[in-house]
């Protein structure tokens, strides 16, 4: 078994794919034609994007929507960098809502954690080995 990507469900794909790049630095590896779904760039497992509408024709019992719900959802998405503070800031000023900021953890890594404007949350952390 091998890990090969993560698939967030969001009500526009073109526009997180938009988001990501502003906010992370992160580039598109694909858009379909149809823009229901699209690729980042992330080194060796995908981070994907989906539309409301094909996780409809996927789950005939619907999904839970990240950008309808309230409070984020109890899965988030773990992106590395060497400054937390900086890339914080970054996706701060790109339009992601600030869930908690940059902290100094006791096992050695920095961690910070953003709401992004489809939902989904990100922890924004220093390698471990930092």
């Amino acid at each position: 078994m091998k890990f090969g990507y993560t698939i967030a469900y969001v009500p526009d794909v073109p526009a997180s794919l938009e988001f990501f790049e502003r906010a992370f630095g992160l580039q598109r590896r694909f858009l379909h034609e149809s823009e229901m779904y699209g690729e980042l760039e992330t080194g060796g497992t995908a981070l994907a994007f989906a539309s409301h509408g094909l996780a409809e024709t996927n789950f005939s019992g619907g999904h839970v929507a990240a950008d309808t719900s309230g409070r984020p959802l109890g899965i988030e998405i773990g992106l590395v960098t060497s400054d937390v503070h900086a890339a914080h800031a970054r996706a701060v000023a790109a339009g992601a809502a600030e869930m908690a900021a940059p902290k100094a953890r006791p096992w050695g890594q920095v961690v910070s954690y953003v709401r992004c404007p489809d939902g989904l949350l990100v922890e924004l952390c220093s390698p471990m080995d930092a």
